[in-house]
């Protein structure tokens, strides 16, 4: 059987990341983060992984994308570019959930765990609001994606149930502060999602048939995207 070669883009935070993998294992990966990029930098991204990997686009046998949810704008970027490299390669596409990508990722490192620990990728929403899902330590979904505000409460069932929880993501890093005193609750302060997070889950789908419709695909933006008004200015 030929090997398997899988692009993966995400770009559903501020970072933009591109990986390529072979059989399931990452062969090279670039992440950038400087603010803005994913319009100006993706294509370049594409080209340079499949560079450093030496292999050739003809060679790809699907591309697989971060489908959110995550910042309206990078998430379209990323579902433009991957579309429109399936399209010229008429190879399959792969869409998969961001916040699973991130506990993949994330379940790869060695972390104090048990069957009483619950774990918490959290995209920024802004504010006091992340995206998230609750896994358990083998992987089953204990919680659907969902959008969610956080106050000093939001996770007291959990606590008195005797879970210990693990938050991780740009949605994490800000309630550091919050939940200092809470023994019960670990933050993971700088970890973000990255396209080769992405890379098991891909080549899994890819042997199970698990592929999207080019056409009609769209990101999963989980909330609709709202364009603030400018203020008015007074009148003199």
């Amino acid at each position: 059987m030929s090997d398997i070669y899988i692009l993966s883009i995400d770009t559903a935070t501020p970072l933009c990341s591109v990986s390529l993998s072979k059989n399931g294992s990452t062969v090279y990966e670039l992440v950038g983060d400087e603010p803005n990029m994913h319009a100006s930098s993706l294509t370049l991204f594409v080209q340079l992984v499949l560079e450093e990997g030496n292999v050739d686009m003809s060679q790809l046998s699907a591309v697989a994308v971060s489908k959110g949810p995550g910042s309206y704008t990078g998430l379209r970027i990323g579902v433009s570019v991957a579309k429109g490299l399936c399209y010229a390669l008429d190879i399959p596409m792969i869409a998969n959930n961001t916040l699973e990508a991130m506990f993949s990722g994330f379940r790869g490192l060695s972390t104090k765990a048990d069957e009483s620990t619950l774990f918490f990728p959290m995209i920024d929403a802004r504010r006091q609001e992340v995206y998230t899902q609750v896994f358990s330590l083998n992987g089953e979904i204990i919680e659907e994606t969902k959008a969610l505000i956080v106050d000093a409460d939001t996770f007291n069932t959990y606590l008195e149930n005797g879970n210990n929880l693990i938050f991780f993501g740009s949605g994490a890093d800000k309630f550091e502060e919050l939940f200092s005193s809470q023994s019960a609750i670990q933050i993971q302060v700088g970890f973000d999602t990255k396209a080769s997070f992405q890379d098991a889950i891909s080549f899994e789908k890819f042997q199970q048939n698990q592929f999207e419709d080019v056409a009609y695909f769209e990101p999963f933006y989980l909330k609709d995207f709202v364009v603030s008004a400018p203020k008015k200015s007074p009148l003199l």
